[in-house]
């Protein structure tokens, strides 16, 4: 017998398809329960389909997430720790039961082979999550360059990293049995003073700021900012999320008291004569203001004199980044386009002079 094959024939078989496609799904034969699990075909599929996915945009993306040095890592250490490590566990951390019986379970990161992916796919992984499989996009609006190529490091670093190294890099160990200060629960303090220290200087880190003598008022409105999704930063957000408008005071007097920040500038300042004009009266014919005419003591924007000169310079360079900021239509907006008419030469300059010294790393 011959079977003719015509477009009407072809196209009943596909609206035939699709109708008992829809029929089965109807019915709800197919378990969604995790518990159920994948066969071992649709497994592969699924992770056939993600890893040629991610090759691909990672490529397209274009970004290379050149790795950051192994002592720069505190700040993604702590952030894995508190946002990661239920899920993929860590060196001396067992995950999450509960979280292990997601499907698919999240990897362990321990024991991630050096050249399952690229340093690109990690970056695109991390920055924009995987569908359907519980791992989420990076937890700010506009995700940070700079953290996620630290989050990068600090991921191709887990498989070195033993249990003391994990706890002392993730501030497990600086933090524990921290007391709380006044309207600050313990549990609290020790997350902040994980990353900022129990001295408020930041580890030593380039990319954490100094917080002992910045602004109270300046502390608590930025953590509100991050609570609410105002500034980006998914380490901050993380955060400050779960923090109330009580404690958010609390902790910002608590860090504004100590000693750190100067007052104002230096009295032998680094960076010379063309960073000193900037920074006091700024450059009328490229539209720059000077920086003390909000940075200076007693205005809304931070504190810098006595700031870390590495941050400084660091924050000024992700600014310049930001191209899809344009105008100053928004307060938040503001830096990014006054840091893109800084001339490039002059950013370590300003940030030495901001700094006051030239000795800080």
């Amino acid at each position: 017998m011959t079977i003719r094959i015509t477009w009407m024939r072809i196209v009943l078989a596909l609206v035939g398809a699709v109708a008992a496609a829809l029929l089965v799904s109807f019915s709800g034969v197919i378990t969604v329960a995790a518990s159920s699990g994948h066969w071992a075909v649709t497994d592969w599929f699924l992770h056939w389909t993600m890893r040629n996915s991610v090759r691909t945009h990672a490529f397209l993306e274009g970004e290379t997430s050149p790795v950051a040095r192994d002592g720069d890592l505190v700040s993604a250490a702590g952030h894995f720790a508190a946002a990661c490590s239920s899920c993929h566990g860590a060196p001396g951390v067992r995950p999450s039961p509960v979280m292990q019986k997601a499907m698919p379970p999240a990897p362990d990161l321990t024991r991630l082979d050096p050249g399952k992916y690229s340093d690109r796919e990690l970056h695109y992984i991390l920055t924009h999550g995987v569908k359907m499989t519980g791992m989420p996009a990076w937890g700010s609006a506009h995700p940070r360059g700079d953290e996620v190529r630290r989050m990068v490091a600090f991921v191709r670093l887990l498989p070195r990293l033993d249990a003391a190294g994990y706890r002392a890099l993730s501030g497990m160990a600086t933090g524990a049995g921290t007391v709380g200060a006044k309207g600050i629960a313990g549990g609290t303090m020790e997350g902040c003073v994980a990353c900022h220290g129990n001295d408020g200087r930041g580890r030593g880190q380039r990319d954490i700021p100094v917080l002992g003598g910045q602004d109270p008022a300046y502390l608590a409105r930025a953590l509100a900012d991050y609570a609410a999704g105002r500034r980006s930063s998914a380490v901050m957000q993380n955060a400050a999320a779960r923090l109330t408008a009580a404690e958010r005071e609390a902790l910002a007097r608590h860090f504004a008291a100590m000693p750190g920040l100067a007052p104002g500038l230096g009295a032998a300042p680094a960076g010379g004569p063309r960073a000193a004009a900037l920074v006091t009266r700024g450059d009328a014919a490229i539209q720059l203001p000077a920086c003390t005419s909000c940075h200076a003591p007693g205005k809304r924007a931070p504190v810098l004199a006595g700031q870390r000169p590495a941050y400084l310079a660091q924050r000024l360079r992700d600014w310049r980044g930001e191209k899809e900021v344009v105008d100053a239509r928004k307060p938040q907006e503001v830096m990014p386009v006054i840091a893109r008419r800084i001339p490039e030469e002059m950013i370590d300059p300003i940030a030495r002079y901001l700094a006051g010294t030239g000795a800080r790393p």
